[in-house]
């Protein structure tokens, strides 16, 4: 029972944390370019994507570490949650980790 209470507090404070993605695409906008799998010639747009996915995942995903199958699932769900973007996941994989792993650290 008290480990029950303990995740439902958990989720809680996750959800708390994951309303504000606009103070996030404003950090990722800052600091995108200084990331080392970014390339000089894509802008910030192209990375956003990836980046709000990330985020977002982050909070579905809980405590979970990215190499706990998280990577083969945010794979598998890249294609219906890039939108409009016409990144690839091998291209975009880096920075959607990059924001996961921001996200489940703050």
């Amino acid at each position: 029972m008290a480990d029950l209470d303990k995740q439902e507090g958990a989720q809680s404070e996750t959800s708390r944390r994951s309303v504000d993605w606009s103070g996030q695409d404003a950090y990722w906008r800052d600091n995108y370019g200084a990331r080392p799998y970014t390339q000089a010639d894509r802008g910030y747009e192209y990375y956003q994507p990836a980046y709000k996915y990330g985020h977002e995942s982050a909070f579905f995903y809980g405590n979970r570490a990215w190499d706990q199958e998280v990577e083969d699932d945010l794979e598998r769900g890249w294609e219906q949650a890039r939108g409009d973007s016409d990144c690839t996941w091998g291209e975009v994989k880096e920075a959607v980790r990059d924001a996961y792993e921001t996200a489940r650290t703050a």
